[in-house]
Parts: C-alpha cells; structure tokens; sequence
C-alpha cells in the first residue's frame, strides 16, 4: 500500500481534483440549465450534466493527469465511460439517499455525490484505464 504514498501519486491526484473541479462547473452548469431551463426531470439533468462532465474530464486526465499515450483510444475512453457510469450510479444513489431518505438539498447532496464518487473515480482509473 505504501508503494502508492507517493509524491507522484498525490501529484496525479491533485491533477486529477483540478479537472475534477472543471468537470464540477461542466456538471453543475448542465445540470442547472436542463433542470430549471428545460425543466427535464432533477435525475435525468443530473445524468446529463454528468456525462458532459464525464467526457470533458477523460480528454483532459488523459492529456494532462495521466500522460497517456495509448493509441487505442475508443478503448480507453469506453473504460472510463464505464467507471463513471459506476461513479453515475453510485453519485445518483448517494443524491436520492440525500434528498429523498434525508430530504437534504439537491445542489448540497449534488456536491456531497460528487465527492464521494471522485474518489472511486480516481481510483478506478489509476488502476484500470491509465495503468
């Protein structure tokens, strides 16, 4: 376990909190513009403010946190896709658990979701897509 107590590690970490955090104004952004714009239904703006978020912040981990130079990037995107589709499941269960069981704020318990799945997605794509 101390192997990934790195400097180099904590380092692609943050990287990746800083997209994170470009991909959280992505997130939010969409969210709020389908959910009180479009008046699309709260869970459907939030998978779609997601997903936005999602593909911006795979172009840019890979460019910029991760270095990739894997030529065969159909596959990696699709693994992160896929990782954060968990991470989707895993943000909505934590939102509905927050509003509905909690009756806890949407944008609080947004925030909240997005910080839990952050972890797992960072995790996920060390060892999975970027390894």
């Amino acid at each position: 376990m101390s192997e990934y107590l790195t400097w180099a590690f904590l380092w692609k970490f943050i990287k990746f909190g800083v997209v994170g955090f470009s991909g959280l104004l992505i997130d939010f952004g969409f969210t709020y513009i389908c959910k009180e714009w479009l008046k699309i239904q709260k869970y459907v703006s939030n998978a779609i403010g997601f997903t936005l978020a999602a593909s911006s912040n795979y172009f840019l981990n890979r460019i910029w946190t991760f270095h990739s130079h894997n030529p065969q990037i159909a596959r990696e995107y699709t693994q992160f896709l896929l990782i954060s589709l968990v991470g989707l499941g895993i943000n909505t269960l934590v939102l509905w658990v927050l509003v509905s069981k909690y009756k806890k704020n949407f944008y609080l318990s947004k925030l909240i979701a997005i910080g839990v799945v952050t972890l797992w997605n960072f995790l996920a794509n060390y060892f999975i897509t970027f390894a």
